[in-house]
């Protein structure tokens, strides 16, 4: 590929086994084509993305979750920079998820992308708040805000483990 947004126009797309492909032409020294590679355009979410994900989430929801500093935060951290925290977790796993999986292909795949960084952040939390509830600290029923305030601490690095090891194919 010339370019980052651009796709090389000898590129095509191809579906093998229900998955897309790109095969990129090998080209030699005069510019004829010598062979082509297939490579794996992981733009669709999947079920094994899924659990990847979940497992993704648990490599660092386990050690962050089980230490009283982030129970501590939830409890006295404002909710404004929860927030931000909310917001940064978005926007690295939406830059990641772009650079990793849809530069040059993200017009064309639009809700694919967003489905992929929404269901990323969701799960994560899911994931971490069944953890946190089983480990009693999401007082659900006495203060529902700090339950939802160390969900989204344990969250910002839990998002991004998973967000790194969705990309392992």
């Amino acid at each position: 590929m010339s370019n980052d947004t651009d796709v090389d126009p000898q590129e095509t797309i191809h579906r093998i086994d229900g998955h897309l492909h790109r095969r990129i032409p090998i080209l030699d020294s005069s510019g004829e084509v010598v062979e082509h590679v297939l490579r794996p355009l992981m733009v669709k979410l999947h079920a094994r993305d899924i659990a990847q994900i979940c497992v993704g989430t648990s490599i660092l929801a386990i050690p962050v979750a089980f230490t009283e500093e982030t129970w501590d935060l939830g409890r006295t951290l404002p909710l404004a920079n929860v927030a931000a925290l909310a917001f940064i977790s978005l926007a690295f796993i939406a830059l990641f998820v772009h650079l990793h999986f849809y530069r040059g292909f993200l017009g064309q795949y639009m809700f694919d992308y967003v489905k992929r960084v929404v269901a990323i952040y969701v799960i994560s939390l899911c994931v971490v708040g069944m953890l946190l509830t089983v480990i009693q600290q999401c007082p659900w029923s006495t203060d529902w805000l700090i339950a939802v305030k160390r969900i989204v601490i344990v969250g910002f690095p839990a998002s991004l483990s998973a967000t790194v090891a969705d990309a392992f194919k």
